[in-house]
């Protein structure tokens, strides 16, 4: 498995699996599962929603994360409008998503949102 140590290549490496005609149609939020030293153990697709949102649960995020024993984690969800914001809803996903990270004596990577065009990383903003 690949070692993402930016996040310019964990972009790109999703953007290898997933589906990219999907992610201007519905929101999807997937999950990088990653060991100590960043390598991938796993990804998952957690979400698939609508148009403008998608529902997010956090324990199932953190069952697989315990299941393959992940020491981190990245999520990823994309934004069919194009727009490269993150929204109020996303910040605060995000914070309860880090939150429950530390519980569990993990690390939230990151939270990047994509588009077809780009993409928005929540750590280079200092959104985490």
């Amino acid at each position: 498995m690949p070692h993402l140590s930016s996040v310019e290549e964990s972009q790109r490496y999703l953007r290898e699996i997933i589906d990219l005609e999907r992610i201007d149609l519905v929101e999807f939020f997937w999950v990088m599962y990653l060991t100590n030293s960043n390598r991938l153990i796993a990804v998952a697709e957690i979400g698939v929603g609508s148009t403008n949102l998608v529902a997010v649960s956090v324990k199932t995020i953190f069952q697989k994360a315990l299941l393959v024993n992940a020491v981190g984690i990245i999520v990823a969800h994309n934004h069919p409008s194009g727009s490269l914001r993150a929204s109020e809803a996303d910040i605060a996903m995000t914070k309860k998503i880090n939150s429950a990270a530390k519980i569990f004596e993990m690390a939230l990577v990151d939270h990047i949102i994509i588009t077809s065009e780009g993409f928005l990383s929540f750590a280079q903003e200092g959104l985490l």
